[in-house]
């Protein structure tokens, strides 16, 4: 017979900090708190849910962490918008993350790479496109069979993020790109894909999203190719 108690682990009993963090949450949603409003003092808050004020402070301390609460001088606390890429710039560092998780976040980009074109055909401006030509004819010398170079993709793919008008989109990009490049360092050196930078302005100028698309997945067929 197995021993239960040794081979099942107790399963741990949320904190009251916890039980207060959600309450908290539910009670912003359901009064339908808006960022700059003003919330309940710490106290108010305390005796309408019967714990200690200490238990709230702690509740309220992981709202701030997350960017949702923050204290103003002669208002009190508010509600805020949280910066959601905030922590996930601070911990993205390749020096500090796990190969499984880089491998991860480099899939997450080729992605988001190939799924740009609704957005950037929505959005995407003639003098975009002229200036975009610009960078893809100042890096054609650099073309050859081993042609990939990460400062390359950084100008070029930078401003393709940039086009779509999408602060968090151009954000997270600026953030993926070290571990773009750490990945590339581990892999044998990549050949260009068979649509180069210029082709694929050639396409934003007089193409459809579906060839942008199909062109943005040429573009990056041998990372694409080294993904396992």
């Amino acid at each position: 017979m197995p021993n239960l108690k040794k081979d099942l682990a107790l399963i741990a009993h949320k904190t009251m900090a916890d039980i207060v963090e959600v309450r908290l949450r539910e009670f912003f949603k359901k009064k339908s708190f808006k960022p700059g409003d003003s919330l309940p003092k710490e106290l108010e808050l305390a005796e309408a849910l019967g714990v200690s004020r200490n238990v709230v402070r702690e509740a309220l301390s992981r709202l701030r962490m997350l960017g949702m609460v923050s204290t103003k001088k002669k208002i009190g606390m508010i509600l805020t918008r949280p910066d959601i890429l905030g922590s996930f710039e601070r911990v993205l560092d390749p020096l500090i993350i796990d190969e499984s998780t880089l491998q991860d976040i480099y899939e997450l980009r080729l992605t988001l790479e190939v799924g740009l074109a609704d957005i950037l055909y929505l959005r995407k401006t003639e003098k975009d496109i002229d200036e975009l030509e610009k960078i893809a004819k100042s890096q054609k010398s650099t073309y050859g069979r081993h042609a990939f170079r990460i400062k390359n993709e950084i100008a070029f793919h930078g401003k393709i993020y940039q086009m779509t008008g999408n602060d968090t989109l151009q954000r997270f990009q600026n953030m993926l790109l070290p571990v773009f490049g750490h990945i590339v360092k581990l892999e044998k050196e990549l050949l260009i894909g068979t649509v180069t930078h210029l082709d694929l302005v050639n396409i934003l100028r007089n193409g459809s999203k579906e060839e942008f698309r199909q062109g943005m997945l040429a573009h990056l067929e041998y990372h694409f190719a080294n993904l396992k």
